[in-house]
């Protein structure tokens, strides 16, 4: 259905720029760059960013997505990321909403409390942050969850609203 992503991939573009205007300033302080995994883990995604990796996938040429799919298949249990190679994201261009977050300042509710944290190896000299340096995780979910039900809403499937893990999103080709 021609269009179906599009609210994400305007999130996507929003998350994306706020990202830009946070790391910019920050300079030398944000450590993050190509190569640098420490914070790919395996987790799960929303049902639509399940479609927008499959998306991605389809968009490759079949030898490079069925190696991609195998990698996958083969780190799907792991406590990595299924997607990592090399310390690479092997579909960068479409990783999720918390992949192209990490790293940076967020801020987020737990237990009733504001917390704030980022990448231990960023802003290490830095004491405290002013409100436009810090992404409101708690904000961007609601984004995402609001994306995610419209997206849901618009599709046939029978896709549930749960959260699936990357390989279980990439077995659905």
């Amino acid at each position: 259905m021609p269009g179906i992503l599009d609210n994400y991939i305007k999130l996507i573009s929003r998350v994306d720029a706020l990202c830009s205007a946070i790391a910019a300033p920050l300079g030398d302080q944000i450590t993050c760059s190509a190569g640098c995994s420490s914070c790919c883990t395996s987790i799960t995604v929303f049902p639509v960013e399940a479609a927008a990796l499959r998306e991605r996938l389809k968009k490759l040429p079949t030898p490079h997505a069925d190696e991609i799919l195998r990698h996958v298949a083969e780190h799907a249990a792991g406590e990595r990321c299924p997607l990592l190679s090399h310390n690479h994201c092997l579909l960068y261009e479409a990783r999720p909403i918390i992949c192209r977050t990490h790293g940076l300042p967020i801020i987020y509710t737990a237990d009733g409390h504001r917390n704030c944290d980022c990448c231990p190896h960023n802003l290490t000299a830095t004491e405290s942050l002013s409100g436009p340096n810090v992404i409101d995780l708690d904000k961007l979910n609601t984004l995402l969850v609001a994306v995610n039900s419209l997206y849901l809403s618009q599709t046939e499937s029978e896709e549930s609203d749960m959260r699936v893990t990357i390989a279980a999103a990439l077995s659905k080709q």
